[in-house]
């Protein structure tokens, strides 16, 4: 497995592993929000902050960030390849590209959603502490924070 910031020439295999899982996200129903959602990668793949992990020349795994604020904005693993540790080594190329002191924050489902089992327990075990309750693509979600600054260390 390679973990790698992704470019230009990665867009197709992304996009490949999007259409794959984007059930499961919401904002992703239609084929122009596909498209956006591409445009909105390649952004972020200019931009140094988009991240994939390669298997025998294919995505297997995707992960968009933002620097500023610290924000995990995207992160899927194609159904082949999940148990492999995949999510939690993009996590922590991330986290190792972003500022020590910074806390990052992702947003996902709400408890209680059969969707989100999976994708809470991962982000608690990966040290993520639950925050405030809003909304996303009129979906309900819930803020995760890791808290990595001494500002916050300290709550």
């Amino acid at each position: 497995m390679e973990i790698r910031m992704a470019n230009e020439s990665d867009i197709e295999g992304w996009m490949s592993l999007v259409r794959k899982v984007k059930d499961h996200f919401p904002g992703l129903e239609t084929p122009a929000a596909l498209d956006e959602h591409r445009d909105t990668v390649l952004d972020f793949m200019r931009k140094e902050s988009a991240i994939c992990a390669r298997i025998e020349g294919r995505i297997a795994g995707a992960l968009l960030f933002s620097k500023a604020p610290a924000m995990l904005c995207f992160l899927a693993v194609d159904a082949e390849y999940r148990r492999q540790h995949i999510a939690r080594e993009m996590v922590n190329h991330m986290l190792s590209l972003l500022d020590a002191n910074q806390d990052v924050v992702v947003t996902t489902y709400r408890e209680g959603d059969p969707e989100g089992v999976a994708a809470r327990a991962f982000y608690k075990h990966l040290g993520f502490e639950e925050g405030r309750l809003t909304e996303e693509f009129g979906s309900p979600v819930q803020e995760f924070i890791l808290y990595r600054s001494t500002r916050s260390a300290s709550r």
